[in-house]
């Protein structure tokens, strides 16, 4: 079988880790919504919902990197949340130009309905991992969730500072080791 290639022919997908990320994704938020129901938040709601349930008066900006909804989807998600009571906005103390969000009355009660159902849901998936690996998945899903909140560039920073560390270290082996030749001769 040529590489890359499926049984059918067509190009396998089974070791692509973004493929298999977003069907992980898709079976994550198929468990969210059968738990849920039809009337219940759906899993972007939920998450909203709690990120501004942890800090009162969160700005569109704050609520984009505790959720990873990207700026235009969470503005259309947290307009239609305010038109469903479930979010109340205001104008920022600390900055005139912003507006912050919180919980209202009907948010905190979605909030803490939501919470069974999206414990469930967590429990559906990592219950499809043997209790070993569970751990193990989800520190691996914080690393990469972090590497998504990192700031732009930080990545691209630390792998320089990296490589002079290491041709440091070399230059620093090989001079001791330059030192050692000659003081034994």
């Amino acid at each position: 079988m040529a590489k890359g290639k499926g049984k059918g022919g067509g190009s396998s997908l089974s070791g692509s880790a973004t493929h298999l990320l977003h069907r992980a994704l898709q079976l994550a938020l198929d468990f969210h919504a059968e738990a849920a129901g039809p009337s219940g938040l759906t899993q972007r709601q939920f998450a909203v919902l709690a990120a501004a349930g942890g800090a009162d008066g969160l700005s569109q900006s704050d609520l984009v990197r505790a959720t990873g909804i990207d700026r235009s989807t969470l503005a259309d998600l947290v307009a239609r949340m305010i038109a469903k009571g479930l979010l109340q906005r205001e104008r920022s103390a600390a900055d005139a130009r912003a507006n912050t969000v919180r919980l209202s009355a009907s948010g905190r009660a979605a909030l803490a309905a939501g919470s069974g159902p999206a414990a469930k849901a967590d429990a559906r998936v990592l219950g499809l991992l043997s209790p070993k690996k569970r751990d193990s998945f989800l520190k691996t899903l914080g690393v990469l969730a972090a590497e998504a909140d990192a700031p732009k560039g930080a990545k691209a920073a630390k792998a320089p500072r990296k490589a002079k560390k290491a041709k440091k270290a070399k230059k620093a082996k090989k001079a001791a080791k330059s030192a050692a030749a000659m003081a034994a001769a």
